[in-house]
C-alpha cells in the first residue's frame, strides 16, 4: 500500500490528473468513480486498455469480493485513504481511479457503417467541459454516429468532462482536427449535408430534412461559429425563440438539433 504523497506513482498521477500534456505525453486518460470504473472492466475492448487501477484504502476494505476479482484482470494499487485524497479530482473522492490507454479514432469511426445515414456534430472552439460532456451524453442518446471538434476545443480527457460524459466517451467515437474547414469539406464530399446553427439562419432548423447523411456546426458558447467556418454550411439554420432571450446554451442548441433528427429518422422508419 502507498502511503506516501511522494511516491512516484502518486506524483506522476496528480501531474497526469491536472496537466493535459502529461496526458498526452502517457497517451492516457484518467477515470475515477465506480460506475465509470465498472464500464470499463465490463467492456473487453476497453478492459484490455486498463493499465492500472488504485483503489483508496477503505474502499479495497468494503469491496474485497469485487477487489479478487479486478486483481485477475487489471494490475491494482491501494493508495491510503490520504493518498487517493491528494491524487482525486473531486471533493468526495469515491475509491477508484483507473488509468486507460487512449483509442485513436478515424473518419471512418466518424461516419458509420454507411455514411449516408450519418449523423455528425461538429464543434468548433467549445470551451466549457461541462457544455461538452453534456454533449457527448446527448449525442450518445441521439443516435450521433460521432464528434469532430477543432483542435481549440477543451480537452475531452479532462477530468472534468470525463465525468460529466457519463461514460458516453467509452462508446461515442470522436476526432480533433487542425483544418477543422478542411474536414467539413471532406464530409461534404461524403455526400453529407451541412447544417450551421447561426442567429442569421434563414431556416428553422425543424423545417429541414435530416433523413440522410447529417452534420451540424456548433459554435464557442460565447462567440458562436467563426465565419471560416460558418461559411462551409450548405444551410444556416436557427431555433426559433420566444420571449427576449437571443441564443440558447451550446449544448441546449446541439441538444435540440440532434434529438430533431431522431425524431425523424424514428418516424422515417
Amino acid at each position: 500500500m502507498v502511503t506516501s504523497t511522494s511516491n512516484g506513482q502518486v506524483k506522476e498521477l496528480v501531474r497526469m490528473m491536472k496537466k493535459s500534456r502529461a496526458r498526452d505525453e502517457a497517451g492516457v486518460f484518467l477515470v475515477e468513480g465506480p460506475r465509470m470504473a465498472g464500464e470499463l472492466m465490463a467492456d473487453p475492448g476497453w478492459l484490455e486498455r486498463i493499465e492500472r487501477i488504485y483503489l483508496s484504502e477503505s474502499y479495497a476494505g468494503k469491496h474485497e469480493t469485487e477487489l479478487a476479482e479486478i486483481k485477475k484482470n487489471v494490475r491494482t494499487e491501494i493508495l491510503a485513504d490520504p493518498v487517493f485524497s491528494h491524487v482525486s479530482d473531486t471533493k468526495t473522492p469515491q475509491g477508484i481511479l483507473a488509468v486507460v490507454k487512449r483509442k485513436e479514432y478515424r473518419m471512418p469511426d466518424i461516419l458509420g457503417e454507411d455514411p449516408a445515414s450519418a449523423h455528425v456534430l461538429v464543434l468548433d472552439n467549445l470551451q466549457d467541459p461541462g457544455n461538452l460532456g453534456t454533449i457527448f451524453r446527448t449525442a450518445e442518446a441521439a443516435g450521433v454516429t460521432g464528434v469532430i471538434l477543432s483542435s481549440d476545443c477543451v480537452d475531452i480527457y479532462n477530468p472534468k468532462v470525463v465525468r460529466s460524459t457519463m461514460g458516453a466517451l467509452l462508446r461515442v467515437p470522436f476526432l480533433y482536427v487542425e483544418d477543422l474547414p478542411g474536414t467539413v469539406g471532406e464530409l461534404k464530399d461524403d455526400g453529407i449535408r451541412v447544417y450551421a446553427a447561426h442567429l442569421e439562419g434563414e431556416h428553422a432548423y425543424d423545417g429541414e430534412d435530416y433523413t440522410g447523411g447529417t452534420a451540424f456546426l456548433i459554435g464557442n458558447e460565447g462567440n458562436g461559429l467563426r465565419d471560416e467556418v460558418a461559411a462551409c454550411a450548405d444551410c444556416l439554420i436557427r431555433i426559433p425563440m420566444l420571449g427576449k432571450a437571443e441564443s440558447l446554451n451550446a449544448a441546449v442548441a446541439a441538444s435540440v438539433l440532434m434529438f430533431e433528427v431522431s425524431r425523424q429518422r424514428r418516424h422515417r422508419g
